[in-house]
């Protein structure tokens, strides 16, 4: 089958290139750059703008599915970004596979398209969207999915949504890399008391969640149309993962604490301080949402993913921090 994976070259996307390629299929790269690892194992780029209705047109025609990947991630910036990129390149790429008869869309969503102020403690896909996100980020990718989900017709166009949860592992140029940074710079503090419990997904089980979900995704399959919360059999206490990966990495463990509210407040200061002198191209040490993201519980049940597609998180975590380091 020939398919288009948009942002092949990414951390999450290049591991689904390479599974697709494994079964078969003939994939293309849609994305704004080209890519060595792309070429080396025989990957067209078709470069363009997922924003630009023409671009994403020249990329979809003649394709028979879409791995939408690619996105605008952040904690802060302009909203018109992540709205042009992100609910308007959906918009482009739902119009474009319904003009070409392209009849597969895998969306590549978020747990944060939930989050808004409350702990989340093993909730399935039924939790209700609140009404209000922190960050533009979630806010964008909860009206970007609910265009996917709202597009499946079940007969000629059907789409799933997979939201895993912090990815890490090889590769891996955001999470971890961002971690360690703010550690070094001494600009990371434990936020809460430290138990909080967390989701994290190992790269190779979140690409193998998005082939099985494709792989299922047929004619009135339980699949279509659907969102699903991906992440390890079992949520990391995220300050002792987070230790742990500094202690790898060579950097002093995070020992000083700030409580949550303290953490908001400086978040919502910061916030209010940067947007008033225009600062959107530059992220803020602290903001409302890393804050929540930082101090409180958010975990999901997985037994839908199960259930419909077969999922299963066959690295565990401690095998995939090994491969992490093994690797790097």
């Amino acid at each position: 089958m020939k398919i288009v994976v948009t942002g092949a070259g990414g951390f999450l996307g290049l591991y689904i290139t390479k599974m697709l390629l494994a079964e078969g299929h003939t994939v293309t790269n849609f994305s704004r750059s080209t890519h060595a690892c792309l070429d080396e194992i025989g990957v067209d780029t078709i470069q363009g703008d997922v924003a630009n209705i023409d671009d994403v047109r020249i990329a979809l025609e003649g394709q028979e599915a879409v791995f939408h990947v690619a996105s605008k991630i952040g904690m802060w910036g302009k909203w018109e970004d992540f709205e042009s990129i992100n609910i308007g390149g959906v918009k482009n790429i739902i119009e474009c596979c319904k003009e070409f008869g392209i009849q597969r869309l895998v969306y590549t969503s978020t747990p944060s398209v939930a989050f808004g102020k409350k702990e989340l403690c093993g909730v399935d896909e039924m939790t209700p969207i609140p009404r209000r996100h922190l960050n533009f980020y979630a806010k964008s990718k909860a009206k970007a999915e609910a265009l996917v989900l709202k597009a499946n017709n079940s007969k000629d166009f059907l789409t799933v949504s997979l939201r895993p949860h912090l990815i890490f592992g090889p590769g891996d140029t955001n999470l971890i890399p961002t971690v360690v940074e703010s550690a070094k710079s001494g600009r990371l503090m434990i936020v809460g008391d430290g138990t909080n419990l967390v989701d994290v997904i190992y790269v190779e089980n979140a690409a193998d969640a998005h082939i099985k979900a494709f792989n299922a995704l047929t004619a009135g399959s339980a699949v279509c149309g659907k969102a699903y919360f991906l992440g390890q059999d079992k949520p990391v206490v995220l300050w002792d993962f987070i230790n742990d990966i500094l202690e790898r990495s060579g950097v002093d463990k995070i020992e000083k604490y700030v409580s949550i509210k303290a953490a908001y407040s400086i978040g919502a200061v910061l916030e209010s301080g940067y947007a008033f002198l225009g600062k959107r191209d530059r992220d803020p040490p602290m903001t409302r949402f890393l804050a929540l993201q930082l101090g409180k519980s958010h975990y999901f049940s997985h037994e839908n993913a199960k259930r419909d597609f077969g999922y299963k998180a066959t690295v565990s975590t401690a095998d995939g921090v090994d491969r992490l380091f093994s690797d790097s």
